[in-house]
């Protein structure tokens, strides 16, 4: 007989393990289904986000920033050193260690606030019932009030370019490499492959980024986007635009016997017609996919649109009585803290309480050097929508902090509404942005004006200070620029 719950969460990522610890927090029985395994064989909570993703990916960016930082900063600030040298598999140990330890603190806090953790796959059968194929082989059903499906999403494979986890890899695999590799490709231009790209280049990689649109950072800001272009060039990374991969072939390394190394051999058009490449490894990083295959039996009700997403309203909810679904599986972007924010928002709406999120104030960051990040619309947006708008601009080259901090390259743009001032986007570029964006993020709940973060205080010397300036600009004000 079914074990009966108040709410069951197919999926222990960043929006099922919030749902979960929320549900219960409110006083509802809770089950949470997950089917990863660390790399121990083990299961790990935690989803893409804390196995493969968000963390272990700074992990690596931030180790191998500091390495770049003392080949290319440190003789400013008067350090020297001799014969600097990267540990690769301890640098990645490291990784594995935090990894492990945020995993077992989500398992920890189940524990703590008595969720019930199933480990295996859960499908979604009609009446509410969810059938679980645990790991050894044996099956359950829990039967639930309220299901929440949170099951992810999954890297999308090429058809001419799968994966084998050894010479073509996605962030799995490329957050893996037991050795720095002499020459990278990777297709895709966007927030994966950058980070993981300018991880391995850091480290002596010649790294080739092949993006098919014609843009460099489309989705975000033409200044900024342009500014990231040119830092990340100066950084080594050769990026081409217009670049279309047709075929990824891994092959032996010339020279090298039966049974040798091996190496990939790429072919991809652009501008100037067919070209060729041949790298160590291929990271492709050209988005990911609802993981839903699999996930729902016949006669459930629930809708999956053609992008393999679950479809839902405004509010998280399939409409099938009971049935939600929140994450990367739905509508929106595909960040941990807009999963994080959904889930919750569901646990209170199943309790009674109020439960919302605001998809147009969730904050983008990319996590190279320098950062990127932004909030709300960009011009380019804004032109096409036909709505009347004023910027502020602020370089970070006129804040004490950066050129203290021996980072001055940035700015920072607040656009506001022409005619109310109201704050309508936050484009940053630069230092420790990932933690200034929010700044924007919180005007724009408040319906916040331009003029309310010019009158603001910042502290002095801060980096918060560009966006202070910025916000001074948009009327023409700034104190520490031309206007």
């Amino acid at each position: 007989m079914a074990e009966q719950f108040d709410v069951v969460v197919i999926g222990a990522g960043p929006a099922g393990y919030h749902a979960a610890i929320r549900a219960a927090q409110l006083g509802l029985k809770t089950a949470c289904i997950d089917a990863a395994l660390g790399k121990d064989g083990k299961p790990a909570l935690g989803g893409t986000c804390l196995r493969v993703g968000c963390i272990p990916s700074k992990a690596l960016l931030d180790s191998t920033h500091q390495y770049w930082n003392m080949q290319h900063q440190f003789g400013q600030h008067g350090i020297s050193f001799k014969d600097a040298q990267m540990d690769v598999p301890k640098m990645v140990a490291r990784k594995d260690a935090i990894v492990k330890q945020f995993t077992g603190g989500i398992a920890m806090l189940f524990k703590a606030n008595k969720v019930t953790a199933y480990y295996g796959f859960g499908t979604l059968q009609p009446g509410n019932v969810v059938k679980v194929k645990q790991h050894d082989g044996a099956e359950v059903e829990l039967k639930a009030t309220n299901v929440i499906i949170a099951a992810g999403s999954d890297s999308i494979e090429l058809p001419f370019a799968k994966f084998d986890g050894e010479n073509i890899v996605d962030n799995v695999g490329a957050l893996d490499f037991t050795e720095v590799p002499k020459r990278l490709a990777v297709i895709g231009a966007g927030v994966i492959g950058l980070e993981l790209g300018s991880v391995w280049r850091r480290l002596g990689a010649e790294v080739t980024v092949l993006e098919a649109l014609p843009d460099f950072l489309p989705a975000a800001d033409a200044e900024v986007a342009k500014l990231a272009a040119r830092e990340m060039k100066k950084e080594g990374l050769d990026i081409k635009l217009g670049a279309k991969v047709s075929k990824a072939e891994v092959v032996p390394s010339k020279g090298a016997g039966k049974g040798k190394k091996k190496e990939v051999a790429i072919a991809y058009a652009d501008a100037s017609g067919e070209q060729s490449l041949v790298v160590d490894k291929l990271l492709v990083a050209v988005g990911r996919r609802a993981a839903t295959k699999g996930l729902l039996a016949e006669g459930t009700g629930v809708q999956v649109n053609e992008r393999g997403q679950v479809v839902v309203d405004e509010h998280c909810h399939t409409g099938v009585d009971g049935i939600w679904a929140v994450g990367d599986c739905v509508r929106g972007p595909m960040l941990a803290h807009k999963g994080f924010e959904e889930g919750i928002a569901v646990a209170e709406l199943i309790a009674g309480l109020p439960g919302h999120v605001n998809l147009d104030t969730i904050p983008y960051v990319i996590y190279t050097a320098p950062e990127i990040a932004w909030v709300g619309k960009t011009e380019q947006q804004l032109k096409a929508e036909g709505v009347p708008y004023k910027t502020g601009s602020f370089p970070f080259a006129a804040v004490g902090r950066a050129v203290a901090m021996a980072e001055p390259v940035g700015f920072a743009k607040v656009i506001a509404h022409a005619e109310t001032d109201r704050v309508l986007g936050l484009h940053l570029i630069g230092p420790n942005v990932s933690e200034l964006v929010h700044e924007g993020v919180l005007t724009m709940e408040f319906n916040g004006s331009a003029d309310d973060l010019a009158r603001i205080c910042h502290a002095h010397p801060s980096l918060s200070e560009a966006i202070h300036d910025a916000a001074m600009a948009v009327d023409k004000r700034a104190i520490h620029k031309a206007n």
